[in-house]
């Protein structure tokens, strides 16, 4: 990710996150960078961003992020086993929805594959009590759009400042962020979810401190419930700033203050930690 991991710097982003144990192999960072530039023309999209990789059984996805000039746009996103081909993922309707958040299980790695879900009813009361059984059935394409959607909610962060919205409401590259200082950088305030589906809890501009309506229009993680669902740490001395979801266990976002260098990756099963609120 600049906001993902850029394709044409894919080589020396990855690195920036390798203490989370994100690696990609030479052959797979070659392949990418050359499939995802293709990609970007094919599609026309403004900028294709490596977004992660979801571990299955048998094969695992690996992602891909395509944009145009308003960032808050229509979002695309894709996926490949092989590093080369890559296909559309289908948009995430109301009945995915529904669907898709019963199933727990790990991916296979096979898109083709439908999980079954048995849906139990009760009907009546007392003694005349029965159970109604419903089979529901989840394409494995279907229910990997819907996590990436999920992820996309609960974990894509970007730092204070670093894009804008427009009078008309069309969100873009900040050029004159020069990133945060290390005191900033240090802080979940200075953090914010970077989601059109996201709106800040604070109303007016004297509730937060500097508010400016055309940077402070995305909310900060800081207000995130459970406290403690982010950690943050300094790595290199004070020259990488790391942040690791705890829901989302392989989000990890990465910041070098006083740079424009940001970025997050996804590495992991596609299953959220819904422990965490005991664990804290």
């Amino acid at each position: 990710m600049l906001l993902k991991m850029n394709s044409r710097e894919l080589h020396l982003d990855i690195d920036y996150v390798g203490s989370s144990g994100v690696i990609l192999t030479p052959e797979q960072k070659a392949s990418m960078q050359t499939s995802l530039c293709i990609l970007e023309n094919q599609q026309k999209f403004d900028n294709v961003y490596f977004w992660g990789k979801i571990l299955g059984v048998n094969e695992d996805y690996f992602i891909a992020h395509g944009v145009q000039r308003n960032e808050f746009g229509e979002r695309r996103f894709l996926y490949s086993t092989n590093c080369i081909h890559w296909k559309l993922l289908p948009p995430v309707t109301d009945d995915i929805k529904e669907k898709a958040k019963l199933i727990q299980s790990r991916f296979t790695g096979d898109p083709s594959y439908e999980f079954v879900h048995i849906k139990i009813t009760k009907v009546g009361e007392g003694e005349d009590v029965q159970e109604n059984e419903e089979q529901i059935t989840v394409k494995e394409e279907d229910r990997l759009s819907f996590v990436i959607s999920e992820i996309e909610y609960d974990a894509r962060v970007v730092p204070r400042g670093a894009f804008f919205r427009t009078p008309d409401g069309e969100v873009h590259s900040n050029r004159d962020f020069e990133g945060l200082s290390i005191a900033e950088a240090a802080k979940l305030c200075n953090y914010v979810h970077f989601h059109p589906g996201r709106k800040p809890t604070f109303k007016l501009p004297q509730t937060k401190a500097c508010h400016n309506p055309a940077l402070d229009f995305m909310e900060p993680i800081d207000e995130d419930i459970p406290k403690g669902c982010w950690s943050l740490q300094f790595e290199r001395g004070s020259g990488l700033v790391v942040l690791r979801s705890l829901y989302w266990l392989g989000l990890t976002f990465y910041h070098i203050p006083g740079s424009k260098k940001f970025g997050s990756i996804y590495f992991g099963l596609g299953q959220k930690n819904l422990d965490l609120p005991f664990m804290l």
